[in-house]
């Protein structure tokens, strides 16, 4: 279903046309009008409201163009509690005086104005309003608009007019604080990473995060970085305030993924109550982070009818609204108001179901970028593409050097374009030094200055000899630690630790190609060989071989047509098809409840990844050792889901354990082929354990009370330890729902909500 525009009148606006299509307002065109104005996505046209043609776009445009502020304003889209606290941040005056401007004069004045009059504005804007005006405009349009704003963090460049910053992601498939050292020497090495050292975890689990945070904190207190750049640990913002209670002064900027809207943070395990109160403790230099990105919402079933666009945009007014909040705290305190509070859009994690292609990734960026900087807020961007995506290793370079002139804050930073735990694509050290050379930009003054008194940079800013040398640095890290051993000593000592942490399939970039920005030549191929890998592991297929050697195994499916219809359309991963949902309800009156945890398997991306020698033998044999020495109830079946997510799993859980009478924990572990790309082909474990009246609730087991554990397999996180770990988590959880209340009408209340 699409949206088809043809009887458009001239000077009629997006409200007329629904009074005189309809008679009277009707929300539901509303939504769709909105949706018809956007470029082309996936994600749209997935919910039906993208434009029919380009005919049809170009007059919802016109309608849009026509249509007052204060008329978008007074019309929300959909309206919940998040809706409102954004519209808390709003200046009360500026809205009155900007309600007679048309999204049209809006587009001209940001097109035109100074910057200093768009600033002057920009507290009148809502969330909704911005991202229509942003709908109206072109890839061009967005370029000038995005190059003309700038909102650097208080006291640095970060943000400002001829910079791009560089977020630091040092990742490892084993959350090994070696493996995160050395990618921080190698970035510096070269003279890449200036805004935040941020760590995506594996493990959750608090005293994991929290070696983790101490790794990075000890790079940055030795060199005396600490006051010019933060760490951050990116596991939900719960842990790190844990961490911090635990280890006071240990942690960083406080991050969290946002949704733009309330039901969709559910998912995340956030509130607007829960969000407050974290900006409220947020007294020190450092505030929050926030990571965003088009297509969340939808994927997570929380559209409410709503495109993509408009969603992202509510995301930024969330932090905008928090923002506003950590300036209070600081004020509080006595500090100056100078909130360092900054958001990273993460353009294209999702995959084709949002978009497809190269130049749907540049909209993206841009499209987000612009309503960023709308929202008063510095936004950086993490320009990356999943193996799925048709989006190559030449094609990301290409939508960074599209991406760049419209004045992102930073993007991120690996020793490659391939992140070794998240497995996905993104933006290399050699993409910094290549976009600084080409553009003219640079990295914030204060890290530039350390990075010549390194020496991987002379003072005219020129690459030392020294350059993309992480033993150099490392020798740097051990002189400033009070080590007096020979270089010679120290430097031996480097090339072991780098040769353990690329034995565990971290790589290193050490040197360069022909030019400075060029990748060495082996690495370069290392990185071609691991992106086809990926690509023929996303096309892989459980063989029969494999599921025949599963004890008790029951072949399910879902409603996925075939692997390409799993691909590209995810909601169908996510359901049983009839004749599997009829065998799993056939599986409970076997059971007669004897059982209370079961073992789900599905391909997942990466059907490899069950397959390989050493990995899903070993996991299931000791989850089940384990799982019987707690206690627990296995039922002796493997459910063997084909083309299934992780939601495919809940819906098992429901069918065999739904009970509205019953309050004790029923436990599922859904073992599930993770995305490739990372070399490891491995696996995830999700892991709920709910009462079973939660499991009788539909949608009510979602991931926020689902636990992961990630990168499993033979070269990672090892398949017993993970199955250990498991175990340990399930109890947990199932302490939780032994102690979670019952509401009024005996159902159980949603934690979080």
């Amino acid at each position: 279903m699409s949206v088809s525009l043809r009887d458009v009148l001239t000077g009629e606006d997006v409200f007329g046309y629904i009074h005189r299509v309809l008679g009277s307002f009707d929300s539901r065109l509303y939504q769709q009008l909105l949706g018809a104005a956007n470029a082309f996505k996936e994600g749209d046209a997935a919910l039906g409201i993208s434009a029919a043609d380009e005919t049809s776009r170009a007059n919802a445009r016109a309608l849009l163009s026509r249509t007052k502020l204060g008329a978008i304003h007074s019309h929300p889209p959909f309206e919940d509690r998040l809706h409102a606290f954004m519209l808390e941040g709003l200046d009360g005056e500026l809205l009155p005086r900007l309600s007679e401007w048309t999204l049209g004069q809006l587009k001209h004045f940001l097109l035109t104005a100074p910057e200093a009059e768009v600033h002057a504005i920009l507290g009148g804007l809502g969330s909704d309003v911005i991202a229509c005006v942003v709908k109206l405009m072109s890839d061009a349009e967005l370029t000038a608009v995005g190059a003309r704003i700038y909102h650097p963090l208080p006291g640095s460049k970060l943000g400002a007019k001829g910079y791009l910053g560089a977020r630091l992601q040092p990742n490892s498939p084993t959350d090994h604080p070696d493996d995160i050292r050395w990618q921080v020497f190698n970035g510096w090495s070269f003279a890449v990473g200036d805004v935040v050292l941020g760590t995506n975890p594996v493990s959750s689990v608090p005293a994991s995060v929290a070696a983790v945070e101490a790794a990075l904190h000890d790079i940055l207190v030795t060199f005396g970085l600490a006051e010019v750049m933060p760490h951050c640990v990116l596991s939900h913002i719960d842990v790190q305030a844990q961490v911090e209670a635990r280890q006071p002064g240990t942690t960083g900027i406080w991050f969290q993924s946002l949704a733009g809207n309330e039901s969709a943070n559910r998912t995340f395990d956030v509130t607007i109550e829960k969000m407050v109160r974290h900006a409220a403790s947020r007294t020190g230099k450092f505030g929050l982070y926030f990571e965003t990105g088009q297509g969340a919402d939808a994927t997570n079933g929380h559209h409410h009818g709503c495109d993509m666009l408009i969603h992202e945009s509510r995301k930024y007014g969330f932090a905008r609204a928090l923002k506003a909040r950590v300036a209070m705290a600081q004020l509080g305190v006595g500090r100056a108001q100078e909130p360092w509070v900054h958001v990273n859009d993460v353009a294209g994690f999702i995959g084709p179901e949002v978009f497809r292609t190269r130049e749907q990734l540049v909209r993206c960026c841009l499209e987000d970028i612009v309503m960023g900087k709308l929202h008063g807020l510095m936004i950086g961007l993490d320009v990356c593409s999943t193996l799925h995506m048709d989006v190559t290793l030449d094609d990301l370079g290409w939508c960074l050097e599209q991406v760049a002139p419209a004045g992102p804050g930073y993007l991120m930073a690996l020793p490659t374009r391939n992140d070794p735990m998240l497995s996905y694509l993104t933006t290399a050290f050699q993409d910094h030094v290549r976009l600084r050379e080409k553009f003219g930009l640079k990295a914030d003054d204060r890290m530039w200055a350390f990075f010549q008194e390194l020496g991987v940079i002379d003072a005219q800013g020129r690459p030392t000899e020294h350059f993309g040398d992480p033993a150099w640095v490392y020798l740097q890290y051990r002189r400033r630690k009070g080590d007096s051993r020979p270089d010679a000593e120290v430097l031996t000592e480097a090339k072991r630790e780098m040769a353990a942490v690329r034995e565990r399939s971290v790589p290193l970039a050490v040197g360069h190609g022909a030019l400075t920005y060029e990748l060495e030549p082996s690495l370069e191929r290392e990185l071609r060989a691991l992106y086809e890998d990926a690509k023929a592991g996303l096309w892989s297929e459980l063989s029969e071989a494999m599921v025949a050697q599963l004890v008790d195994a029951v072949p399910l499916r879902t409603c996925s047509e075939d692997r390409r219809d799993y691909i590209l359309h995810p909601p169908s991963g996510e359901r049983l098809d009839s004749a599997s949902e009829l065998a799993v309800r056939m599986l409970r009156l076997r059971h007669a409840g004897q059982w209370d945890a079961q073992i789900v398997i599905s391909d997942g991306l990466d059907a490899r990844s069950l397959m390989d020698e050493g990995h899903l033998k070993p996991f299931l044999a000791e989850l089940r050792r384990e799982l019987a020495a707690a206690g627990w109830h296995v039922a002796p079946e493997h459910l063997v889901v084909k083309y299934g997510r992780v939601r495919a799993g809940y819906q098992v859980g429901e069918l065999l354990f739904g009970d509205s009478e019953k309050s004790a924990p029923r436990a599922l572990v859904h073992v599930i082929g993770e995305r490739p790309g990372s070399g490891h082909h491995a696996f995830s474990a999700y892991l709920s354990a709910p009462s079973a009246r939660a499991w009788g609730r539909q949608g009510r087991v979602d991931h926020d009370i689902t636990r992961l554990i990630a990168g499993i397999s033979d070269t990672s996180v090892r398949p017993e330890s993970a199955a250990r770990e498991a175990v340990r988590i399930l109890a947990e959880l199932a302490s939780s729902a032994r102690n979670e209340p019952p509401t009024l009408d005996g159902s159980v209340e949603a934690r979080g909500a």
